[in-house]
């Protein structure tokens, strides 16, 4: 048979357009209106076509288009704009540079398994990988020294389409690398650069690419290599593919293969971040980088790796995290452990809550909650549902003191921003809100904005969400095999001036799509009231093995069927960015409705307000900070339930009650000008409140200041002078661990005090024995609180106790005061904890007394 060889024909750019290769290659277009229009003014059609993809828009564009762009002086002159924008931005000095300096070189590591900075770099699934993409992009606003790491994959997430009973059905597209916004690494000689990483009795090669996220380089690891054996090609072929298995090999790579990576490119972190427990492999490869090049043990290595990681779990059940059973990891790590100086069971142990427990499978989340001295939940009320779920790490903690805290969420605002508000924000706030999406005050001023040009904004908005629901509905019906009719009936679908509610997000059942739909005759009444009409708009994939969460669709899909509902009720296949940008800018209102507290945050929530939306939602993940009374409406009191079916009824009937009596009332009760001027005044609260407060300019700033600096000094101190202070602080802990024993509490005391008066304070001594131990290696405690009815403390505070004098027999005694600032049944605990302060962080991790 004849070998055919295969080659591209691409358009070439004439020298004078080359600039648009240039911008094409950096993601800080896809934030950039401008920089988006440049793209489109080639060939609108085509750019639509490639999904807004300018590399492969410059690849497919006709030659002679090119040609007549070279003489289009506008044309040009856009594009030198553009260019010397991105040159600007490039080039100016940043918020850390102003702020931080440079003096002291630090370098964080940002890794994630999924990465949703734009549709033309299909490697994200949904919230965890839109979160990740914002925070490089504010990351790169801010000018932190921060580099993402990430896995290529050659089918990307599937692509949904719906069968024609509305049954969910995967396909998979494979990508073309060289059309995508990504570029191949390579060293000096020309050849890109690879890492190697071990498997049982072989050998996976990993291709490094990069993609530049406006200052920020993204590296992305693939191992479909001609080196690598068939089923390990496959391990970036598609994300959250294949078995468990897959998934660990996977891990591995994302890991240990990224961290690899960094140190090949000279870019070895100081700081490691971990979005979600998928990455948390790479603390063990730090150690063992840190034992091969510095000669450190594993005890020493885990004080510095442990000392400047940091771990951010989104996941609020424990059935959500990554678990591999036992012998899985023996089979992949047993060589691994013995490079760590470790026996394969001690590694196991670190998977584990119960350490002593062989049949406990290997948790990704507590490999990296151990590993981190930074734990954070994404919300208030997830940190709080965290700290409970991973209680059994610490017991001698109470649930109030386990390390794990929360950095809310947010987004990239504008990423999310529509052109309509963007230019009233430029005209009313002032440009520099943009530099700073942070500033209360700007917000303000939002107030300034007359009545009507904020709702007109809105209106024509709705009227682009309702023209590109059509266009994607009627597409998706010919996919269908439905009937041309049917197919010319989505041209009638929908109203532009209706009130128009969005629900979208990933279709898993407890983020209960079904609660809006359990009574259908209900919402048709609500849907077709004369005079104010009401229509729903959905969009969101399941995964492929939930088949729940696709019964769903399909059962949303044959409910949209009905005559009464059809034109009121469309569900938008294939859900992605592209998608996402349409509905949160063109909804009214935002419908969010999972069962509490299983949102660990929802960021979705948070793109509508920017954009004039409302939120609808029940009291869970941001909403619970967010929802102020009077900038949206929330679903319920915030219960949580035994009773699942009953919580749906009751919180289903609350939805309904709320649209019928204050959600549409409000939004169709208008003045002598046909303003809804009530229904503005919420969206300006809406505004004012959620968008200073939940943008990733915040949180970035959260994790830098209070993770991502604390971690690098600890770093650059652990690690100074051949790790001084790391060999130090083990010899430490073996000598707490060896004589811990010794420790007594001999007597505590209040003096006879049984009775204090609101405002005073009761004095408490106490007597300790502390054998080999001096006073500078622990810490003595009063925990103290109201009594509940049993006699447990609630709501516990510490104080901590001063050293006052040795006494005779090695005994100490320590003096403190509980503060009493409310009357009624109150108590409180000695404690006695190892203590050892490096800069600043209490090592508490070893032994603890409580008297």
């Amino acid at each position: 048979m004849r070998t055919i060889q295969r080659y591209t024909i691409v358009a070439t750019l004439p020298e004078r357009l080359a600039p648009l290769g240039q911008i094409a290659k950096n993601l800080w277009w896809s934030w950039n209106p401008d920089a988006t229009e440049l793209f489109r003014r080639i060939d609108p059609d085509l750019w639509e076509e490639v999904r807004q993809n300018p590399v492969l828009l410059l690849r497919r564009v006709n030659q002679e288009r090119l040609v007549r762009l070279m003489a289009n002086e506008a044309f040009l002159a856009h594009m030198d704009r553009v260019l010397t924008d991105l040159r600007r931005y490039l080039e100016h000095s940043t918020w850390y540079a102003w702020v931080h300096g440079t003096e002291t070189p630090n370098r964080f590591a940002y890794f994630s398994l999924e990465f949703g900075i734009h549709e033309c770099l299909p490697i994200y699934s949904g919230g965890l990988g839109v979160l990740a993409g914002d925070h490089l992009k504010s990351a790169s606003e801010l000018g932190l020294p921060l580099t993402g790491v990430g896995l290529l994959y050659r089918d990307g997430y599937f692509h949904q389409t719906l069968g024609p009973d509305g049954w969910q059905q995967e396909t998979y597209e494979p990508l073309d690398f060289t059309s995508l916004p990504v570029t191949a690494v390579r060293n000096g000689d020309g050849e890109q650069v690879t890492v190697t990483v071990s498997f049982p009795g072989r050998d996976v090669v990993a291709r490094a690419w990069r993609t530049q996220v406006g200052r920020i380089e993204l590296y992305l690891l693939d191992c479909d290599v001609d080196k690598n054996r068939p089923d390990d090609r496959e391990i970036t072929a598609r994300l959250y593919g294949g078995d468990l298995d897959m998934r660990i090999r996977q891990e591995i790579v994302l890991g240990i293969g990224g961290f690899k990576l960094l140190c090949v490119l000279g870019l070895t972190p100081s700081v490691c971040h971990m979005n979600e427990g998928h990455s948390a492999f790479l603390a063990l490869e730090r150690m063992r980088d840190l034992m091969t090049k510095h000669g450190l043990s594993f005890a020493e290595a885990r004080e510095v790796v442990t000392a400047s990681d940091i771990f951010t779990t989104h996941t609020p059940v424990p059935a959500g995290n990554d678990l591999f059973p036992s012998h899985m990891v023996r089979a992949y790590f047993e060589h691994y452990a013995a490079q760590l100086g470790l026996s394969i069971d001690h590694l196991l142990s670190l998977g584990r809550v119960n350490q002593s427990n062989p049949g406990e499978d290997f948790c990704m989340p507590v490999l990296a909650l151990k590993l981190s001295a930074y734990a954070n939940g994404v919300s208030k009320l997830h940190g709080k549902v965290t700290r409970k779920m991973w209680s059994g790490l610490w017991p001698n903690l109470t649930e109030a003191e386990i390390p794990v805290s929360h950095i809310t969420n947010g987004i990239h605002t504008r990423t999310w921003l529509s052109d309509e508000f963007a230019r009233l924000y430029d005209r009313y706030l002032g440009p520099s809100w943009l530099e700073d999406p942070m500033d209360q005050g700007l917000w303000e001023r939002v107030d300034k904005i007359p009545d009507a040009e904020l709702w007109r904004g809105k209106e024509r908005l709705r009227e682009r969400l309702v023209a590109f629901s059509r266009t994607r509905l009627r597409n998706q019906l010919r996919r269908r095999g439905l009937h041309r009719m049917r197919v010319l009936e989505a041209e009638e679908v929908l109203d532009p001036e209706a009130l128009t509610i969005g629900f979208a997000r990933r279709f898993a059942t407890y983020k209960r799509a079904h609660l809006i739909l359990r009574d259908p005759d209900r919402l048709s009444r609500i849907l077709n009231e004369p005079g104010r009409p009401v229509q729903l708009i959905f969009a969101g994939k399941a995964h492929p093995r939930d088949k729940q969460g696709k019964e769903l669709i399909r059962h949303l899909i044959q409910l949209s069927g009905r005559e009464d509902l059809r034109r009121r009720i469309v569900f938008l296949e294939d859900y992605d960015m592209q998608v996402a940008r349409a509905l949160t800018q063109g909804c009214d209102v935002w419908l969010n409705t999972p069962r509490r507290p299983l949102e660990a945050s929802g960021t979705s929530g948070m793109k509508a307000p920017v954009n004039g939306g409302i939120n609808l939602s029940i009291i869970d993940g941001w909403w619970a900070e967010g929802f102020l009374g009077d900038n949206g409406w929330a679903i319920g009191q915030g219960t949580e339930y035994e009773d699942l079916e009953y919580q749906d009824e009751v919180e289903s009937r609350a939805l309904m009650g709320l649209l019928e009596q204050e959600v549409i009332p409000l939004f169709y009760r208008r003045g002598a000008d046909d303003l809804p001027h009530d229904w503005i005044a919420v969206m300006r609260a809406s505004i004012r409140t959620v968008c200073p407060n939940f943008n990733t300019n915040r949180m970035v700033r959260e994790y830098l200041e209070r993770y991502y600096l604390p971690a690098a000094m600890q770093w650059h101190f652990l690690t100074a002078d051949g790790a001084r202070e790391a060999r130090e602080l083990v010899q430490w802990r073996d000598l707490v661990a060896r004589v811990w024993h010794q420790l007594q509490i001999i007597d505590v005391s209040t003096g006879g005090q049984t009775e204090v008066p609101v405002g005073g304070d009761l004095s408490v001594q106490v007597k300790v024995k502390l054998g080999e131990l001096t006073p500078r290696d622990v810490t003595v405690e009063l925990f103290h609180g109201p009594l509940d009815s049993e006699g447990r403390i609630l709501d516990g505070q510490v104080v901590c106790m001063s050293h006052q004098k040795q006494m005779d027999g090695g005994v100490h005694l320590f003096t403190g005061q509980i503060p009493c600032s409310a009357s009624g049944d109150h108590g409180f605990s000695v404690r006695v904890l190892p203590w050892r302060s490096v800069l600043g962080r209490m090592i508490h991790s070893g032994p603890m007394t409580v008297a």
